[in-house]
């Protein structure tokens, strides 16, 4: 579903396009001429951190993000996420498969060596987990979203912990770093929920008019050697996230009010989402 954005949204749409295909046409060619002498590029940080600036939003980092050797497990509020914490940390990432059609998005997610994993294609974990490992090798850090999908912002989803087998066991002084994502007062008009497409809620993005804060949290970083397995470090990484969370949101996570049957989710009734 497509939802209009008026004649100014459309405006806002083409002029921002406009700016990030320039963008496109300095540090793409940069990027590959890089990649001949070295191998890790910065170039994709340098884009996706503009990308995000055309967009529109304002990125404060709050916190010290780890260099290099790092899993960084955050929430996962919006497929904007992508774009923030790669312009950031300039990290590869393990994200949901409709993320590679979405209009521009999927091409800026390849250039950071995003790995697609498809819900259903439960046999090739072993695939996605050595693509995770040469990711590791590539960008010295990877970003995995452990509740699977996205939510609203005010929402915490279980964690899945299938694609922390890479951490069974941990490569060698490789550390875990969660962080939350704050998108403050937007934080659910921008969510993609329900059966909007991920195109749909990217014009809407694009056409939204001025600028909006986004609040990025790098919590304290851990030794996944210190836990016992991956299940502990979902755990561990959910405990220091849903304190953060409920600390920017001034109140407890509320529960998803949306099922999910691509991760499983199925939404509390309407009792229960009345008490929260």
């Amino acid at each position: 579903m497509r939802l209009p954005v008026g004649v100014i949204g459309e405006l806002r749409i083409w002029g921002r396009s406009a700016l990030l295909a320039l963008a496109m046409l300095v540090l793409v060619p940069l990027h590959y001429l890089f990649r001949l002498i070295k191998y890790g590029s910065p170039f994709p940080m340098y884009f996706l951190r503009w990308a995000t600036w055309v967009i529109g939003a304002r990125v404060k980092v709050h916190g010290v993000p780890l260099k290099r050797d790092v899993f960084f497990m955050p929430n996962h509020a919006s497929w904007f996420d992508i774009p923030v914490l790669g312009g950031i940390t300039g990290s590869a990432f393990v994200s949901r498969a409709e993320i590679a059609d979405m209009w521009m998005l999927g091409w800026m997610a390849r250039l950071n060596r995003t790995i697609f994993v498809k819900r259903e294609a439960r046999m090739n974990i072993a695939e996605q987990i050595n693509d995770l490992r040469e990711a590791v090798a590539d960008t010295w850090s990877v970003v995995i979203f452990p509740e699977g999908t996205v939510t609203d912002g005010h929402s915490l989803l279980p964690f899945k912990t299938s694609m922390l087998r890479v951490l069974e066991p941990p490569p060698p002084g490789m550390l875990v770093q969660p962080v939350v994502l704050d998108y403050g007062p937007i934080a659910e008009w921008q969510a993609w929920l329900d059966r909007e497409t991920g195109i749909g809620n990217a014009r809407r993005l694009f056409a939204r008019r001025g600028t909006f804060a986004v609040h990025v949290h790098f919590l304290d970083p851990f030794d996944p050697h210190d836990v016992a397995g991956r299940k502990a470090v979902a755990a561990e990484a959910r405990r220091q996230i849903e304190g953060k969370l409920t600390e920017c949101l001034g109140k407890p996570p509320r529960p998803f009010r949306y099922d999910l049957p691509m991760v499983g989710y199925v939404a509390p009734r309407d009792e229960a989402l009345d008490s929260a």
